[in-house]
């Protein structure tokens, strides 16, 4: 080894490392988003659910949605027709990662369910 090539590895570890940290944070990040997205498409399956056998669709809908993930805020509406009932769940996911944060934002996910009335 040269004397000239001492310390090589520690300066390439010094440029690689912020690039694999973010990396590791940006998949992290996406992880998160995805099981938010699961959970609203969960709020509104549960929330439609509730509205197609229920005599007040629009507050069974909201009820079941709140019930069905620990997500806040959720915003539920409800479009009932004579014979089906559409339930939107909007959720805003929100970076808490360092510096992730301010490149990605704010996502806003949201997730639509139609399902046929039933008596109540």
């Amino acid at each position: 080894m040269r004397p000239r090539d001492r310390g090589q590895a520690a300066v390439e570890f010094a440029i690689a490392l912020p690039l694999v940290v973010m990396l590791v944070l940006g998949v992290i990040q996406v992880a998160v988003v995805v099981r938010d997205q699961i959970a609203v498409e969960l709020a509104a399956r549960e929330g439609a659910r509730a509205a197609a056998v229920s005599a007040s669709p629009s507050v069974a809908a909201r009820a079941a949605a709140q019930a069905a993930t620990s997500l806040r805020p959720i915003d539920t509406s409800t479009a009932v027709s004579s014979s089906s009932v559409e339930v939107t769940v909007r959720h805003t996911t929100r970076s808490r990662l360092p510096g992730l944060g301010l490149v990605i934002g704010d996502v806003e996910l949201e997730a639509s369910v139609t399902m046929a009335r039933e008596p109540p």
